[in-house]
């Protein structure tokens, strides 16, 4: 069995103070995918950078306090790669959206897709980054391997992934021209795991929630964090589980059991 767990941190020393290492350490996970880690390498501590039974590597955003991904393997990997290989990817390299380990045929990426919620200059941001990695999705389908992007892909892409989809419409992360683009995606040859294993999951599939009112508690949620798999690997899932019981940030772990050896 293969089990990847995918969790926005919302910072990984927030977390880290909640008790987000006892727990994944306890789900003998063999990847989990972190993302918005809010730290540079200095910030972190010596137990982040080698996490008990795991080892840790990190993507860092150049800029304080903001974005980074991770990833926490139980295996050491065969390749790391860090980042996109395109020019015009430099501005979101720096900001530590893309971490990608190889074990063996099978390729497990972290990703931070950038949210555009906080002013149309960020959602131009999010257009240029997807733009670009449209053209990457393709080609990782066409590579050979066994490939799973893990992440926040700050796009809910059907009215079942979120509560208030009539009122978000014209917001971001619900936009026609994103959920177009994710459906591109899936066209490309991308399985949405998660969907696929629960196609009419509601409310229980949320994985963010925001921290206005009382979202969180009346379970105003938003299905934001997914696993696509190129279609081999998806085909090999069993179980996939949001995990709700604790809080480590604003959003919930995403963990799917892969009937996979790399």
């Amino acid at each position: 069995m293969l089990r990847i767990i995918t969790l926005n941190l919302n910072g990984i020393r927030s977390a880290w103070n909640k008790g987000v290492l006892p727990w994944a350490a306890a789900q003998n996970a063999d990847v989990v995918c972190l993302q918005e880690l809010k730290a540079q390498h200095a910030d972190l501590s010596d137990e982040m950078r080698t996490p008990d039974g795991m080892h840790a590597y990190y993507h860092c955003a150049e800029k304080k306090g903001y974005s980074g991904v991770g990833l926490w393997c139980r295996k050491q990997p065969d390749a790391l790669i860090e980042g996109l290989d395109a020019p015009e990817a430099e501005e979101f390299n720096a900001e530590g959206r893309y971490l990608r380990a190889d074990f063996g045929k099978l390729s497990v990426i972290s990703l931070y897709l950038p949210s555009g919620s906080s002013s149309p200059e960020r959602q131009e941001a999010k257009f240029r980054f997807m733009d670009i990695f449209l053209p990457h999705l393709v080609e990782l389908t066409r590579c050979g391997r066994d490939v799973v992007v893990c992440g926040d892909w700050n796009i809910a892409h059907r009215e079942i992934d979120l509560k208030n989809w009539k009122g978000n419409r014209k917001n971001s992360g619900f936009l026609p021209e994103e959920r177009a683009w994710v459906d591109q995606v899936l066209g490309a040859g991308w399985r949405d795991v998660y969907r696929n294993l629960h196609p009419e999951a509601g409310e229980e599939c949320y994985t963010w929630w925001s921290n206005r009112g009382q979202a969180w508690a009346k379970n105003v949620g938003w299905r934001i964090d997914y696993q696509l798999a190129t279609p081999e690997l998806a085909a090999t899932a069993r179980r996939a589980s949001v995990y709700k019981e604790q809080r480590f940030s604003d959003h919930a772990p995403l963990t799917i059991d892969y009937d996979y050896a790399p």
